[in-house]
């Protein structure tokens, strides 16, 4: 059955007493071009300016402040080209522990000196994330150190569930919250915290067509090993580790799913780019153009769309252009 919506729940509050002098509680903005086209009431949670650029970090710290001294200082390993990432070497660098990150050997130049500017420790492994992070986590058992995992891990699913929280105390009632997917850290978290809670709240989440692996494998009730293609969402893309706890969450508490292609993805980019002058990355605009493509279903109610992480590369952002 996996871990249920009231455990998340527990795990949530303890992250939120962990984490909270730490991190940045994120604006709700009312967007009324996105209220208008809808006929409801519809919000962004500012996760791209979230410190390091995405939502990230709030799992993270919340892991890494859940270990003992003893085990922060003998050193800990990850693997993450993206976001989260950028988490664990800004915490390698506030907090001054002993970091490791895994990476694919396709991981782009650009990526790469953003770590190096944080003094992160780098090692190369295999040609797919999922390889990167199944190497990290057996060279990490054989050494005796601990693994932090960008989702497959309760105290990181909390630490991304703090959004839902934040939410709760930002607006009395939501009707329906749009969140993109990868390895389904940030909804689980957010699903987990708030179906717990009073009233019936909807829970979208949001893939790529060309990485849509949670989406697939909810459908067909087990994990799958897809390939990915190239997607302008490189934050929710590849595969996901066997056995993630993220899948069972995923597969109870998301309501219903939206599968974009790479041209709703680059519109909805675009639109709250000109519309709310925000620069966002391809994995927050799915919550986006989720909404676009669903629109009419929303009428007369509240929603919030999450707005994940806001790191684009320019070279990227000239080509949407």
């Amino acid at each position: 059955m996996g871990i249920d919506a009231h455990e998340i729940r527990k795990e949530v509050l303890k992250a939120e007493k962990r984490i909270r002098t730490h991190i940045r509680e994120t604006p709700l903005e009312y967007s009324p071009f996105l209220s208008q086209l809808g006929d409801c009431e519809a919000y962004l949670k500012l996760e791209n300016i979230q410190l390091t650029g995405s939502f990230k970090l709030r799992g993270a710290m919340n892991k890494l402040l859940s270990l003992d001294q003893a085990k922060r200082e003998k050193g800990i390993i990850t693997a993450s080209s993206g976001n989260h990432g950028m988490a664990f070497a800004y915490l390698t660098q506030t907090f001054g522990f002993k970091g490791t990150i895994f990476l694919p050997k396709i991981t782009s130049s650009t990526k790469i000196d953003a770590l190096n500017e944080y003094g992160a420790k780098i090692r190369f492994y295999g040609d797919d994330c999922v390889k990167a992070e199944m190497q990290a986590r057996a060279t990490a058992e054989r050494e005796g150190l601990t693994f932090m995992s960008a989702y497959n891990d309760l105290q990181v699913i909390a630490g991304q569930g703090t959004i839902g929280l934040e939410l709760e105390k930002q607006l009395k009632s939501i009707d329906a919250i749009f969140a993109p997917v990868g390895g389904g850290g940030l909804i689980g978290g957010i699903a987990g915290y708030l179906k717990s809670g009073p009233g019936s709240i909807e829970i979208i989440g949001c893939q790529p067509y060309n990485s849509a692996v949670m989406y697939e494998s909810v459908k067909a009730d087990r994990l799958l090993d897809l390939e990915s293609k190239p997607t302008i969402s490189d934050g929710t893309a590849g595969g996901i580790e066997p056995g993630a706890i993220t899948f069972p969450i995923c597969r109870n508490l998301v309501d219903t799913w939206a599968v974009l292609s790479e041209e709703e993805i680059i519109e909805a980019l675009k639109l709250i780019l000109a519309k709310h002058y925000l620069l966002i990355e391809g994995a927050a605009a799915l919550s986006v153009a989720a909404f676009l493509k669903d629109k009419d279903k929303l009428r007369g109610k509240t929603i919030v769309l999450i707005l994940s992480g806001g790191k684009i590369g320019l070279e990227t952002l000239k080509k949407i252009l």
